[in-house]
């Protein structure tokens, strides 16, 4: 840990050059040219460096390191015009006779004249002479903490750290220590990693009480790290009389992190060379905001297949925050430069703001807002104190970590959280060291990381800062749909959401929202959060912001529309999500963020309004209908065959079945679900509602898959399904149409310019992962085939990740088809939609998903639909429309006129 401001290091670089500049004898006076170079800093060369180093060489010669500190520098010293270049080949060649958990950050060679660097962290060389030292005298500030430090979320060394933390981890499970134990050590010893290469403790020293201080074989490993950890959080005053050296020398901590005994765990060799191994690496280059979500992956098994994927991107986290207060905050920076009495005040409003995360995880939201808020205040600090000399750093900081508070129900997150939070504290307080040269540590940690370890969907938000007020709420709640929700967490939405009116089709996300805007009545607190896109699409929409408008009467003040969340990790989940920040209050400046390509960047606009389907409009919604709003056919779905998959047979199966069972024949028809439409694939079924027992019971093969479609049915823990077991011939919804029909897939690829549905007969038989209108003429497939009517999917279906599911009771039924059309008009879109038909059937050989693949699609079926979208869009109104918001905007209208409003 410093002692010595920047200001002095530079100083006493300039007078050593000043000494050395002239010597040129290597053996006479290399010694001590290194002993004061290390004074530069204030440190002392015998406590952490080694002359004349031994090694191995590969052909089992010796070699001798000049100068070698582990983990930090290794030196090769010449005599003045001796040939530095190869020099640097016989440094650079010790790096492989090497441990790893030893490999020095920097290579230097030098001749008291030349220096050469190489800096393997950064992978760059800096040459210059010792008249020049004082300019480069920042490539050494991490030995004593004044170090700029860039972290990249894809760094290599997240990766490493994860896997062999993990590795750790494992081994101690393997040896049965206690999961609580294990947890509360993992923890201890992520701090102690970290503290070791951020100048909370020494430089290595860590390293050194393991590799010095324990046996080879690994036994007393788990002794000296419990006592080191004892150590930790005794102060220096009450530390016994006879503490050992190797533990004087560590500070006192506190922050609770050390607080609880726990039991000694016990390693083997390869679990010291671990310990050891993770010492090796360069920890400071490791963002807290990264590391946590990192290493609870660590924790849960089934989440290793990449640990690169277990945390939120910097980027997606700060989508959440700029609009939410960092624009504004930044704002009023820029506006008080030079003014010192709007910088104390700020300063003064920046300490008061209190950051409630209600789903923290390990903390990452946390982290980024505090780090955040002490660059903005240290940005104020460096107005403030504009060439003035700053004594007491400590004095003059005022933002604190106190101001953040997480509720987190898996306890090891929650640890994690606190321990993050203290992690970027201290390295804040870095920053503002390196900003005016004098070093500040905050030791001992005080008490104030506010994580509790509760479910945030029974914990009390009001009270969590023990009644001082909140202003801001954000975070990334799980995102779980209504199908993956456990027993918990269904009696935990009913607990939330009381008697309103289908809750149980709503995301867990939903709970976060509910609570949040009960929390905000009356304030003027703002919100904002993370969620599945699910719950501004489809019926969720009605359900949810029903109650949030209506009940709690929020606004929404800023929102992300749908775009993939997390980093770009191999293996990372196709997660498409959009941000909401809203409040009790309604605002003027409206931001609406859209994405061209759910990848890609945002564009942003002022608006008006934003509406729960996250456009520019009224605020309404679309809820589910029985029936259509306008004069139509009925859709309904398909049929449900509920049968283990016995009852269906792929074009291969169906083939070798007729084989051995030919009075099957008139009993297997066609069968289509959305993915077979769409790719062309034959598939069939069993289709025998018609079939007379003593036809079946001649067929042996046929009575083998009833027999199958029996048992699987019996063995099901729903009483309908088991019900259906005594009619196992049977599909368990039967809604096949009785004429030919339209057939509509479910689901559909939003990379689609529209959506393929097609005219099927009878004797086809459509799924229930596709709807069907029987009586369906050119007309409505001319409607339902257009622009007008995908710009109307895109905004008001559900969706499953970014494709299109299409719904009869919410999408079809509420869809506003032209009304009083003229004769000629509705002759316009058949004789249209002929001609796409006609397209269709020119490129027969190809499937549905050949022909509408975006860089696919014939030309003379692009066509065709461009045509179709002319006429119906002048069946809607003369003058058409320039764009799909023009039409989108226009079918809420005349949803609105059929449909009681939203607020009339």
């Amino acid at each position: 840990m410093p002692t010595l401001s920047w200001s002095e290091i530079k100083h006493n670089a300039i007078n050593f050059s000043k000494e050395w500049r002239d010597e040129t004898k290597e053996d006479a006076e290399a010694k001590s040219f290194w002993d004061g170079f290390f004074n530069i800093f204030g440190l002392s060369r015998r406590k952490i460096a080694t002359f004349e180093k031994s090694i191995k060489r590969l052909d089992g010669t010796t070699g001798f390191i000049d100068v070698f500190w582990k983990g930090n520098i290794l030196i090769e010293h010449k005599s003045k015009g001796k040939d530095l270049s190869a020099a640097m080949t016989q440094a650079r060649s010790y790096l492989t006779m090497i441990k790893n958990y030893e490999l020095p950050r920097l290579l230097v060679v030098c001749d008291f004249y030349h220096f050469i660097i190489d800096d393997l962290d950064t992978d760059t060389r800096h040459s210059f002479t010792i008249d020049e030292l004082h300019e480069h005298i920042h490539l050494f500030g991490f030995f004593v903490g004044y170090e700029k430090r860039v972290y990249a979320e894809q760094d290599p060394i997240n990766i490493r750290a994860a896997e062999v933390v993990a590795k750790i981890y494992d081994a101690l499970k393997e040896a049965h220590y206690p999961e609580h134990n294990l947890k509360l050590f993992m923890v201890r010893l992520l701090f102690c990693f970290f503290a070791e290469d951020t100048n909370i403790f020494e430089k290595s020293i860590l390293q050194e009480l393991i590799d010095l201080h324990t046996n080879e074989n690994g036994d007393n490993v788990g002794l000296e790290l419990i006592a080191l950890f004892q150590t930790l959080n005794t102060a220096d005053s009450l530390r016994s009389s006879l503490l050992p050296d190797r533990y004087k020398i560590f500070p006192y901590i506190n922050g609770q992190i050390f607080a609880e005994l726990i039991q000694i765990p016990f390693f083997d060799m390869a679990g010291r060379e671990l310990i050891l191994e993770a010492c090796g690496l360069n920890w400071a280059k490791i963002s807290p905001a990264i590391f946590g979500a990192m290493f609870q992956g660590v924790m849960q098994p089934k989440e290793r297949r990449d640990l690169g994927a277990h945390y939120t991107s910097e980027s997606n986290i700060l989508k959440v925050m700029e609009p939410l207060f960092l624009d504004d905050l930044r704002h009023e920076l820029k506006k008080a430069k030079g003014n010192k009495k709007a910088l104390t005040a700020l300063q003064k409003k920046l300490s008061e703001l209190r950051f409630l995360d209600p789903a923290c995880g390990c903390g990452n939201f946390l982290i980024i807002a505090y780090r955040e808020l002490r660059r903005l205040e240290l940005e104020l600090l460096k107005y403030f104190y504009q060439n003035q000399q700053v004594v007491d750093i400590g004095a003059i900081i005022a933002v604190n970590i106190g101001q953040m508070a997480g509720i987190e129900i898996d306890d090891f997150a929650s640890q994690i959280a606190k321990l993050a939070l203290y992690i970027i504290d201290h390295q804040m307080n870095e920053e503002v060291s390196l900003a005016f040269g004098q070093y500040y540590l905050r030791l001992p940690l005080p008490e104030i990381a506010n994580i509790q370890n509760k479910d945030a969907l029974t914990a009390d938000w009001v009270n969590v800062f023990a009644n001082q007020p909140v202003n801001y709420i954000l975070g990334n709640p799980p995102f779980i749909g209504k199908q993956m929700q456990n027993t918990m967490q269904k009696k935990a939405m009913e607990t939330i959401f009381g008697e309103v009116e289908n809750a149980g089709e709503l995301d867990f996300v939903a709970a976060w929202f509910y609570k949040a805007a009960q929390m905000i009545q009356d304030t003027d607190i703002k919100a904002a959060f993370v969620a599945t896109n699910s719950i501004s699409q489809g019926e969720q929409v009605g359900i949810l912001w029903n109650e949030l408008y209506n009940r709690f009467k929020i606004k929404i003040h800023f929102a992300h529309r749908s775009f993939k969340w997390a980093n770009e990790a191999t293996g990372n989940a196709a997660v498409h999500c959009v941000i909401i920040g809203f409040a009790n209050y309604d605002t003027d400046k409206k931001y609406l963020y859209d994405y061209q390509d759910t990848k890609g960047e945002a564009t942003v606009a002022q608006v008006t309004n934003i509406n729960p389907y996250l456009i520019e409009g009224k605020d309404m919604f679309v809820k589910a209908q029985s029936e259509p709003i306008s004069k139509v056919p009925i859709m309904k779905y398909g049929s449900k065959p509920t049968d283990g998959g016995h009852l269906l047979l792929s074009d291969s199966e169906k083939i070798a079945f007729l084989k051995e069972e030919p009075n099957a024949a008139p009993f297997i028809k066609p069968f289509l679900n959305a993915d077979n439409f769409i790719n062309g694939i034959l598939y069939w079924c069993l289709w025998l509602k018609d079939a007379e027992p003593q036809e079946l019971k001649k067929m042996p093969k046929v009575m083998e898959r009833l027999a199958a479609v029996q048992k699987m049915r019996l063995a099901s823990t729903k009483a309908a399904t088991v019900k259906w077991a005594a009619t196992p011939s049977l599909f368990t919804e039967d809604r096949q149409p009785e004429t030919d029909y339209l057939l509509v897939p479910a689901v559909s690829s939003e990379r689609r310019q529209y959506i393929p549905i097609g005219f099927m007969d009878k004797d086809t038989i459509v799924s229930n992962a596709c709807f069907s209108v029987p009586e369906a003429d050119l007309y409505l497939f001319g409607c339902l085939s257009s622009a007008m009517h995908v710009a109307w999917v895109k905004y008001v279906a559900g969706q499953l990740k970014s494709d299109y599911r299409y719904s009869n009771t919410i999408v079809y039924n509420n869809f506003s088809f032209p009304k009083d059309i003229s004769k000629a008009q509705k002759t316009a879109v058949e004789k249209a939609a002929q001609s796409v038909l006609d397209a269709r059937t020119a490129h027969s050989s190809s499937s549905l998903a050949d022909m509408y693949n975006a860089l696919l699609m014939p030309k003379d079926l692009r066509d065709a639909h461009k045509a179709l979208d002319k006429a119906i869009d002048k069946a809607y109104r003369k003058e058409g429309f320039a764009n799909e918001l023009e039409r989108i905007g226009f079918l809420f209208d005349k949803y609105e006129e059929l449909v009681n409003p939203l607020f009339g």
